[in-house]
Parts: C-alpha cells; structure tokens; sequence
C-alpha cells in the first residue's frame, strides 16, 4: 500500500511505497525480464554466442544485474528500503531520487528529449528493407565479417550484389557507421555522430531498439516498467533485424519459447513486403514509448534549475 507523505519529506517525494509494495513491484520485473537474462547469463558462463539475443547485453552497455533492478524513478520515496541508500542518484529519509542528482543529468535529459520528439515528429519510412546489415558485409571475406560463425545466406557475390542494386537509405547513425567502406558512398544520407536529431526517423528498426538505450540512461530517474517495456520492444526488433540480415542463421531460436528462425527474403519482393509489414507494426508499437519517454524527460526538466 502507499503511506501517505509526512510533512518532514521533500516537496519533489509525491508518494512513498512501503516496503511490501516496492518488494513485491521489484520482484515482479526481475521476473519479467528473467527468461530474457537467464539464457544469456547461462550462455556466457559456458562461453557460448548467439548471435541474436546476446546483443542487447553486448552492444548497449546495461548490465543485466542492473537491468534486474527495479527503480520506482523521480518523485516516489521507498520506505525501509537500505539496499536503495547507497545507490547512485538516490537520498535517505525517505529513500528517494535526488532532486540535486536529476538537476546534473539535466544536459542528457535535454539531448535525449530534442532527439526523441524530432523522431516522432516525422513520418516512418519504410523502404530501407534492413539492408543495414548487408552494407556491413559488402565486399568482404567471410572470416572478415561479424558473424563469422554463421555463412552469409546468398554467398558473398549474391549478397554484394543484393547491395549494389538497391537505394540505401540509411539515417541512423550507429548503423551507417558500420558499413564497410566500398558501402558508405552508396547510402543516399550521411548522418553523423552529432546530428541525429535531424536524420533519426521512426520507422527505422535502430531508432526503436535504441528506446531501450534511452530508458536506461535516465534510470533511475524514470520507472524500470518502462525501461523494460522498452527493452522488449528492442528484443523484438532485433529478431526481425536479423531474420532479414544476409546470415544464414539455421537452427538458431529466436525466443525463450523456442520459436524458429526463419529468414525474411527481402531480397525478393514478398520479403520486400514482409519487412515492410514488420516495420510499420514496430513504429506503431514504439511510437507510445517514445511518447511516454518524452513526457518523462519534460517532467524531469521542469523539476530541475
């Protein structure tokens, strides 16, 4: 149940959760995200890669122990809650998110909220079929590629070909950034590391996988439901990421329910509309997170000098 607020706590502490109900909310999300973490963890102690699953944990730097752990985020003070204290951004009496810590986060608070309404600001585009991930390997060996474990699907002259005939059209910076070099000059953007904002569009696969980066650079100023939430949304995009890369990933689950791979041809033009289908239904999903996100950000401006 929620205590109600004694006069003697901070004006920014809007309610305080006792212990049993901030226990309990703290179990449940480590519970939701464990069949995602389990399997990693498990994968990672027997030194085994997946070439899917393993890059939320690898690629973005979120450990999985602080994935695990709950935050109530900004204006809500845990009662009985020491394993809190020591915590990065946190105050005692009641245990609570620092007004003074939010206030320092308040130049990333503001980047994060310019980059996030100027992508759900524009409209979707949906024609880059995923070819991100084929520009990565143009003209390259097979042992050169990220992957190496896994043949690319077509071979390596199909896939530079497949390249070569169609536009690219890539506007997220930290995938443009791996194209290969005889690739970078055939996309039709140059974003760059400092301008995302005018590039970064919301039918785009990395945009939405990186919802999940954002939450958890504001943790934990924001709730840990969101960051989760985002965070599903990111695993989910990164299946239909791969599914349509130009690896041949046979044998490879995609899911902790044992669902099987299977590629999207988007070499093809019922892969093409596959892709495209997939696309439209991410930035449907993500456009309310994106949303949630940006209210969040305004909130913690607005309570920060």
């Amino acid at each position: 149940m929620v205590e109600s607020v004694p006069t003697t706590y901070p004006s920014r502490v809007e309610i305080v959760l006792d212990r049993a109900e901030w226990s309990e909310r703290a179990r449940a999300h480590a519970a939701r995200l464990a069949p995602y973490i389990d399997p990693h963890l498990a994968r990672r102690e027997d030194g085994v890669r997946h070439p899917v699953h393993d890059f939320l944990f690898t690629y973005y730097s979120q450990r999985p122990n602080r994935l695990l752990r709950w935050h109530p985020g900004f204006g809500v003070g845990l009662a009985e809650a020491e394993e809190y204290a020591g915590l990065k951004g946190y105050v005692d009496a009641p245990v609570t998110v620092s007004p003074t810590y939010v206030a320092s986060q308040r130049p990333l608070i503001e980047t994060l909220h310019r980059l996030l309404s100027a992508t759900l600001a524009r409209p979707a585009h949906l024609g880059c079929f995923g070819l991100h991930e084929w520009a990565m390997v143009h003209r390259l060996d097979e042992d050169e590629v990220r992957h190496r474990g896994w043949p690319l699907r077509l071979g390596g002259a199909a896939t530079d070909e497949v390249v070569a005939s169609h536009r690219i059209a890539c506007s997220h910076f930290d995938a443009f950034r791996f194209f290969t070099p005889t690739a970078r000059p055939l996309n039709t953007l140059s974003p760059g590391r400092d301008d995302r904002a005018d590039f970064e569009q919301p039918g785009c696969l990395h945009a939405g996988m990186d919802l999940y980066k954002h939450a958890f650079r504001l943790s934990p100023m924001i709730s840990s439901d969101l960051v989760a939430d985002c965070f599903e949304l990111a695993w989910d995009i990164r299946i239909l990421d791969m599914r349509a890369a130009p690896y041949d990933l046979t044998g490879i689950r995609l899911d902790p329910s044992g669902e099987a791979w299977t590629p999207v041809r988007i070499e093809t033009a019922a892969g093409k509309q596959e892709y495209v289908d997939a696309q439209a239904r991410f930035a449907e999903r993500a456009a309310p997170l994106r949303g949630r996100l940006i209210e969040d950000c305004e909130r913690l401006i607005a309570t920060s000098p």
